[in-house]
């Protein structure tokens, strides 16, 4: 047990020493990243006060709403403000521009971008006699992926000697100053200084365009300052995802249209999802009624409610196999325990003077259940449903990212073993925007369907 215990003590250091590392080297980009996350907060702000004020100035409401005594704390006062929304996602398509340098957003709104162009340092090299000679050496930053003009540079007097060397940008490079030198490394020479100050193996020099590090082994290595803008193959703008959602929507990906990759990924929601309601809704009414249901089942569905459905794949694929039935059998699983849950606390939630009033009019349980439990439940009900439409919508993409031919989880693996970063931000997008429009859909047929929510 002793050992036991040892052994987990000295892999938990580890690990903990480990993320320390990460963190120790992760720091200087998140430190970086505050100014950038503080002036998006301080905008979202400002723009609110600023509607704030606009709103006051224009005519007051007339709606009942405007009648309320006290608003704050009220969520029946609370109502999503569209302005507000528009704003954000312009401000975050703004955001996304300024990262990446669209051509979309002004020019005033980019952040720095990476150094291009000419740079210079000068090194001084250590003789093993104790010589010293200075030497520049001119670096041409360029856009990674062109092939630059290298101009010629005079070699100088003295041991060192002078050269220049092409860099790409957001990149960095080992650069053997010393390969043109008459006393290099390999005669026991040693760089020893960069721009005056010293340098050792493993230390570095900041400089305004950049910062030259110096490998264990003593060779230089030069890296341009990256800028706060996004490399392509990391974050591209949005016009490279508009084009490539143009260049989908008509040509396709992977032998199937854009449509049928996000038609079959919602035909196994809706069918999964379908089939998680017609079992998990009676499931649910028959545990907030019965109480010999609700000790049978309630173990069950507790056990089962807080299983992720991702986990559930492995033995969906060995009982069902990688075919269509797995995956609406998955998202069956992803909907049941959510509807029954809905439905339980549904009925649970039922006024009991409401039930005492109906069985003092002479009404029978089936009359209580059809008039009163049923519409009392759905507001809860359909509050699962929309979770677990959510839910169903973010298995189903996980569940085509290890198995399927089409869908939109199947076009996102499959672009990102290509770096087409591109198709990914539009999977995502894509994702995102159906998953909206579900949930949309789901509130129009709440209101429809149970327009007397929150009023009784």
């Amino acid at each position: 047990m002793t050992d036991f215990l040892r052994g987990f003590r000295d892999q938990l250091a580890g690990l903990l020493a480990a993320l320390g590392g990460e963190l120790a080297e992760f720091g200087p980009t998140l430190v970086r990243a505050v100014p950038a996350l503080a002036a998006y907060v301080l905008l979202i702000l400002a723009i609110m006060v600023l509607w704030r004020a606009i709103a006051r100035g224009l005519a007051p409401r007339r709606d009942l709403r405007s009648l309320k005594t006290v608003t704050f704390g009220d969520e029946s006062a609370v109502r999503s403000s569209r302005a507000a929304s528009v704003i954000s996602v312009v401000v975050i398509f703004l955001v996304w521009g300024a990262f990446t340098g669209s051509a979309l957003v002004p020019a005033f709104l980019h952040v720095p971008g990476p150094f291009t162009g000419e740079a210079a340092f000068t090194y001084t090299a250590t003789a093993p006699d104790g010589r010293t000679d200075d030497a520049e050496v001119r670096i041409v930053v360029h856009p990674f992926g062109e092939d630059p003009q290298v101009p010629p540079v005079a070699p100088g007097a003295g041991f060192a000697k002078d050269d220049v060397f092409p860099v790409p940008a957001l990149r960095n490079e080992l650069v053997r100053v010393d390969l043109n030198d008459e006393l290099g490394r390999d005669e026991g020479a040693a760089v020893t200084q960069v721009d005056g100050r010293a340098i050792a193996p493993g230390g570095e020099v900041l400089l305004d365009w950049g910062r030259v590090g110096m490998s264990p082994r003593g060779t230089l290595n030069v890296v341009p300052e990256p800028g706060w803008q996004m490399e392509a193959i990391w974050l591209p703008p949005p016009e490279d995802v508009w084009d490539r959602l143009v260049g989908i929507a008509s040509d396709g990906y992977q032998n199937f249209t854009l449509l049928e990759h996000l038609g079959y990924s919602l035909f196994r929601v809706v069918v999964g999802f379908a089939l998680g309601a017609l079992v998990g809704i009676p499931l649910g009414y028959a545990m907030g009624l019965s109480d010999w249901f609700r000790g049978w089942f309630d173990p069950i569905v507790e056990f089962m409610r807080p299983v992720p459905p991702l986990a559930l794949i492995p033995l969906v694929i060995i009982w069902a196999g990688i075919g269509e039935v797995g995956k609406i059998v998955l998202l069956f699983l992803a909907a049941l325990w959510i509807m029954a849950i809905a439905a339980r606390a549904g009925v649970s939630g039922v006024s009991i003077a409401k039930v005492h009033a109906a069985y003092s009019l002479g009404a029978s349980k089936f009359q209580v259940l059809r008039h009163v439990i049923v519409p009392n439940s759905l507001p809860e009900i359909f509050t699962g449903a929309r979770v677990a439409m959510g839910v169903c919508w973010g298995t189903v993409v996980a569940a085509e990212l290890v198995a399927a031919n089409q869908g939109a989880g199947k076009m996102i693996v499959t672009a990102s073993k290509f770096q087409a970063t591109d198709i990914v931000i539009l999977g995502i997008v894509l994702i995102g925007i159906v998953g909206f429009a579900i949930d949309v859909l789901m509130r129009l047929a709440e209101n429809a369907l149970v327009p007397w929510k929150g009023r009784t």
